[in-house]
C-alpha cells in the first residue's frame, strides 16, 4: 500500500469520527457554569454571614411609646410616637385575615424557606411586562427580616443580609411565629404598628373581631399605609380591598364574598 493511499484512509477515519452533540456539549457548559456559580455563591453568602450574630444581637424589638395631649375634657387633641397593640398570634385570629394577609403578599409562605424564587421570577416578569417596578419579590418572611434587623436603603447588599436572615429565622422559627410576627410589627398607617393596633383605630374593635371586609381593609394598607388608610381615603380603601378579596378568590380561599365596609372616623373629621 503507498503512502498516498494510507494517507486518504487515515483521513477519511478522521473525517468518520463525530462530535459530540450540541445537547451534550451544552449541559456540560451548563454544569461547568452551575458549579463555578455556587462557588459564587457560596463566597457572598459567607462574606455577608460573618456579620450575622452582630446583627441579630443588635436588633431593636420594643417600639417607641406612644405620647397622647388629651383636652381638660378627655378628648384626645394630638398624639406622637408610634402606637402599637397588643400581642397576637394567627391562631387566635379569624382565619381569613391572615389568609388575606397571604393573599395579597406571599402566596407561598407555606411552601417556601424563606426566599422564594419562583415569587421572584414572576415579579420580575411582571415588571418588565409592565415597564416599571410594579412588584417585589420579597417574602413575608424577608420582610420580617428587614424590620427586625436591617435598615429600608435600597442596596444590593442589604437584599442579600436580607435574604440570608430570612433563611435563618425560618430555621428558628415556625411558619405561624414568622406571620405573627410580621403581623404585629408592619406599619398600618397613622402611627400604628401591628394588625391588632390597626383594627383598634380603624374600626374600634380588636383583630380578632374583624369581619371579612375589615381584614381585607387591614391587608391592603400593606402596600401603602397612607394612601389605602380608610381615615384618608375611604373610596381608595375600598377598592384596594375589593382587589384583596380578589387576590383571596385566586388563591383558592372559598366562600369569599363582598361585605359593606364600615370605618371609625377619627375625631375632627
Amino acid at each position: 500500500m503507498t503512502k498516498a493511499k494510507k494517507k486518504t484512509i487515515k483521513t477519511k477515519k478522521k473525517k468518520n469520527k463525530k462530535s459530540p452533540p450540541l445537547i451534550m456539549r451544552l449541559f456540560k457548559w451548563a454544569f461547568v457554569l452551575a458549579i463555578w456559580a455556587s462557588v459564587i455563591l457560596s463566597g457572598i453568602v459567607l462574606w455577608f454571614a460573618k456579620d450575622l450574630p452582630d446583627i441579630t444581637n443588635s436588633a431593636t424589638f420594643n417600639k417607641r411609646a406612644s405620647i397622647i395631649i388629651l383636652a381638660s375634657n378627655g378628648t384626645e387633641i394630638a398624639r406622637y410616637g408610634e402606637i402599637k397593640g397588643e400581642i397576637i398570634n394567627v391562631k387566635d385570629l379569624p382565619p381569613y385575615l391572615p389568609q388575606a394577609v397571604l393573599a395579597i403578599e406571599d402566596r407561598r409562605f407555606y411552601n417556601h424557606h424563606g426566599v422564594d424564587p419562583l415569587g421572584i421570577a414572576r415579579a420580575m416578569l411582571t415588571n418588565i411586562y409592565k415597564g416599571k417596578f410594579a412588584q417585589g419579590g420579597s417574602t413575608i418572611t424577608q420582610q420580617l427580616a428587614k424590620n427586625l434587623f436591617l435598615t429600608h436603603e435600597r442596596k444590593v447588599t442589604r437584599k442579600i443580609k436580607e435574604a440570608i436572615l430570612a433563611v435563618w429565622l425560618e430555621k428558628e422559627l415556625t411558619k405561624d411565629e414568622i406571620l405573627s410576627a410580621y403581623m404585629n410589627r408592619v406599619y398600618l398607617g397613622s402611627g400604628t404598628y401591628g394588625f391588632e393596633a390597626a383594627s383598634q383605630l380603624y374600626f374600634g374593635k380588636s383583630a380578632e373581631n374583624v369581619t371579612l371586609r375589615e381584614a381585607a381593609v387591614l391587608a391592603g394598607l400593606l402596600k401603602a399605609p397612607s394612601r389605602y388608610s380608610p381615615h384618608n381615603n375611604s373610596k381608595l380603601a375600598k377598592e384596594r380591598s375589593d382587589i384583596v378579596l380578589s387576590a383571596m378568590v385566586d388563591a383558592g380561599i372559598k366562600n369569599i364574598q363582598i361585605p359593606k365596609l364600615r370605618v371609625i372616623l377619627p375625631i375632627g373629621l
